[in-house]
């Protein structure tokens, strides 16, 4: 029997539910009965029906930015007695009261060990790495929309009078100032905020935000659940601070201790694990049987397990489940309790229309003040303001709790879950109307290497996928000839993929100290990545490197990537192929996903772009200046990517290691009558600039016996991949231009066979799998200005059915270069 308090305008009416115990399993419709008679099957069906609607709203939601939580507190409204819920069949077959006990007991469960899990993610020093700024920008964001709510609270605690008016403003205040950490991260991975100031600002307030949240709840359920025993509430408090202080001292240590035992490298053992997940559920207990939540104790335990490979174990293991399957029907619950229909009347939709205004603009303007203070620029603070406006799961369960304890009836319950729906989702339009990071960058004209001056600077961003990339890039860029008038600034940007889980986008922030163990894969993969250009940074001198990591999904990373470029104004951005080496000397695909990354860079870039066909660049493993040297070939046939390649080249040759080979191609005959007799030419201007610049190369050149420069008179494709055959197996590494935009008969019949064409015709050759070669490839392509983004060629555009005019009738002029014994070279 379960007895259920129902609250109808001015009437409570008290509704007996009677049912048997012992109908749990149904023994199947062949025996007459019907499933939804009995409670296991029940509850699988509502289970089902949650998740389902949850995800196809967010499928439709989508499209709109909208973060997850939107969808599943919007499906738990559709299924309550606000839409679905109004026919009365509905809801006494789906949802019927009986129902109810074993709903919200599971439903508990699922948050419980979720709220474990936010607390397991939680890393309470990233506090103390956020400087000063986080703790007021925080507080400023709590204090004017609870002041606010103060203000609310005697226009709508009327219908609550039998709850003490101090009671009912602390949850009021505590449900409008609160910042939902976890829907805020998604936000900023949404927003491509996450790694830039504003955004680790945001995240370090958040968590401090939703701290201050859960003293002020305990407070709150202590004054509710005692609201005529003063000293019960003491007690409570007192007893709450005795378990933190229990954890910090005790629960800690012990779980420090499990993990020690475990060996480095194994994983964390299953008796570990169970003793960690009963902990949950004692801890749940103690803190309900004290008078606080059990959703308090649960969390205070998360946030004791120290960072590390436990904590990475737990996520990994539990989030997928609690999350996806057990944590909407949370939501479902608050949806079947909210009723829109109770705010009924002008001045209710008034009042609730006013809230949003006056606590939006509350958190806005606390906010705003502070960051002024800090001189942070004024549309930066409206813009954080707006991104602590984030609802979701910690203002569902504050609300919830109320109206558990009655402090909340059914108009004002609902007011608060619309005012927490809307308050979330005007977030994004707004952040993106305002927010225009674009403002904040000069204008700059050295982004090419070429227009780099001799005695500044040469900044460099380096992109990396895996610690594979790195020895081959490494040489690269000690080959480039950092010196004290030139030096390099390194901008290593790691680049992992975004898989909606917030432990995932954290990794940012977890800048740990020295010995302490990775948190997962891509954190160890950092690490190792970070750490290889520390040692380069000590061991070369004139170099300076900056590690960053982007976690985004791979169909926006190329935004990531040209925002830090434009960001760190450099000149010059290097990223991976998308295939890598076998060990028989072909290439394979490593991720498909990496491929269109390079396109979308390339046709995005602030800057000249590099792709590098890493095939090993044999140097020194001490990475000693004097001890590295490399045999680079530059292969020119004109344009201004040609001219940027030959540039890199010329900065390479100052590197007294370095042997540099000029490949430069010029029509022959034939190739001067195809020209002649098609419309295709080249442009004046563009020859005239080649023509000055390999002037200038060679007068700077002349007298330095590591340059060697070879004029050569080609007809076809043909010819071009002999003259290349020539000098291919005595170099380490070849330089080309990606020849964008021109078409030359030099080249002609390359394309026919092409595998890459955002390669160009030659850096496709040369990164072929046809190619068995162990000779890297760096493909070049110079920035022309903003505006002038080049469409990329595929076999069947436009352009390239323009190279027809010169397609003459060879062979594939790629099988003269099979039949070559693979060379390898030593990587270091």
């Amino acid at each position: 029997m379960a007895a259920e308090v129902v609250t109808v305008g001015n009437k409570t009416e008290e509704n007996i539910v009677c049912y048997d115990p012992t109908m749990i399993t149904t023994n199947g419709v062949w025996q007459g009965e019907n499933p939804l008679d009995y409670s296991l099957p029940l509850f699988i069906l509502q289970l089902t029906l949650v998740v389902v609607l949850t995800r196809i709203l967010v499928f439709i939601l989508k499209p709109f930015r909208q973060p997850r939580v939107i969808a599943e507190i919007l499906g738990g409204v559709i299924l309550g007695p606000s839409v679905l819920g109004r026919s009365k069949k509905f809801a006494d077959t789906i949802f019927p009261l009986r129902s109810v006990m074993v709903l919200e007991t599971m439903a508990n469960i699922g948050l419980l060990y979720f709220l474990f899990l936010v607390g397991v993610e939680m890393d309470i020093a990233v506090i103390r790495r956020t400087g000063k700024k986080a703790i007021p920008i925080a507080l400023a964001g709590m204090v004017v929309p609870f002041l606010i709510g103060i203000s609310f609270s005697f226009m709508l605690h009327k219908s609550s009078q039998d709850t003490k008016q101090g009671t009912f403003i602390l949850f009021l205040g505590v449900a409008l100032s609160v910042t939902a950490f976890p829907v805020l991260a998604r936000i900023l991975a949404e927003l491509k905020l996450i790694n830039t100031e504003i955004g680790r600002i945001a995240m370090s307030a958040a968590l401090i935000n939703d701290i201050l949240a859960w003293v002020l709840l305990a407070f709150a359920i202590a004054f509710a659940e005692n609201e005529n025993m003063a000293l019960a509430s003491v007690w409570v408090l007192l007893s709450s601070a005795a378990f933190v202080f229990f954890c910090v001292i005790i629960v800690r240590p012990l779980v420090g201790w499990m993990i020690r035992r475990t060996p480095e490298g194994e994983a964390i053992s299953e008796f570990s694990i169970c003793i960690i997940l009963t902990g949950v559920m004692i801890c749940g207990f103690i803190t309900d049987a004290i008078g606080t939540h059990s959703i308090f104790g649960a969390f205070i335990f998360g946030l004791v397990i120290p960072n590390g490979p436990l904590g990475v174990t737990l996520i990994e293991r539990l989030e997928d489940f609690i999350s996806g399957l057990l944590l909407p029907l949370f939501f479902a619950i608050s949806g079947l309790k909210t009723d829109i229909n109770a705010i009924d009347g002008v001045g209710t939709w008034a009042i609730l229309f006013l809230v949003i205004v006056l606590a939006c603009a509350g958190k806005i303007a606390g906010t705003v003040l502070v960051t002024l203070y800090y001189r942070i620029p004024f549309y930066e603070g409206i813009t954080l303001g707006l991104l602590m406006n984030a609802k979701g799961l910690i203002e569902m369960i504050v609300i919830n709790v109320g109206k558990d304890q009655k402090v909340l009836d059914e108009k004002t319950f609902a007011i608060l879950v619309m005012v927490a729906v809307l308050m979330t989702a005007i977030i994004i339009p707004i952040v993106t109307l305002i927010y225009k990071p674009a403002r904040k960058f000069v204008s700059y004209k050295r982004r090419t290497v070429q227009s780099t001056k001799p005695d500044t600077e040469f900044r460099v961003l380096v992109c990396i996928h895996t610690p594979r990339n790195v020895p081959t890039i490494i040489n690269l860029l000690e080959a480039s000839c950092p010196t004290k008038k030139s030096p390099i600034g390194i901008y290593v940007l790691h680049l992992v993929e975004l898989t909606g889980r917030s432990s995932a986008m954290l990794i940012v922030h977890n800048t740990r100290r020295s010995g302490r163990p990775a948190l997962n894969r891509t954190q160890a993969q950092s690490d190792h990545i970070i750490n290889a250009f520390e040692n380069f940074e000590q061991h070369v001198g004139c170099v300076s490197v900056q590690p960053l990591t982007a976690i985004s999904p791979y169909s926006t990373m190329h935004e990531d990537i040209c925002m830090v470029a434009e960001d760190k104004r450099v000149a010059f951005l290097i990223i991976p192929f998308h295939k890598q080496q076998t060990v028989d000397g072909g290439m394979e695909v490593t991720n498909p996903a990496f491929r269109t990354i390079n396109q979308n860079v390339l046709a995005n870039a602030p800057c000249s772009v590099g792709i590098l066909v890493d095939r090993g660049l044999s140097g020194s493993t001490r990475l000693a200046a004097n001890q590295v040297s490399h045999h680079v070939a530059v292969l020119f046939f004109g344009g201004p990517d040609d001219r940027e390649a030959l540039s890199y080249g010329l900065r390479m040759r100052e590197h007294p290691g370095i042997n540099l080979t000029v490949m430069r191609f010029l029509p022959g005959e034939a190739a001067i009558e195809a020209m002649l007799l098609t419309v295709v030419t080249d442009d004046d201007k563009e020859k005239q600039l080649d023509e000055d610049y390999v002037s200038e190369f060679r007068a700077r050149t002349a007298s330095d016996d590591s340059v060697v420069y070879i004029e050569r008179a080609v007809n076809h494709g043909e010819e071009t991949v002999a003259a290349i055959r020539t000098i291919d197996t005595s170099h380490d590494l070849f330089i080309v231009g990606r020849g964008q935009g021109t078409i030359s008969p030099l080249t002609a019949g390359l394309t026919d066979w092409s595998e890459c064409p955002e390669l160009g015709a030659i850096g496709d050759l040369l990164a072929s799998s046809d190619q068995a070669s162990a000779v890297s490839v760096l493909v070049v392509q110079q920035y022309v200005g903003m505006g002038a983004g080049d469409q990329l060629l595929t076999p069947d555009s436009p352009g390239q059915q323009l190279h027809d005019h010169f397609n003459f009738s060879y062979a594939n002029p790629r099988t003269q270069m099979r039949g070559q014994q693979p060379q390898f070279h030593s990587q270091p």
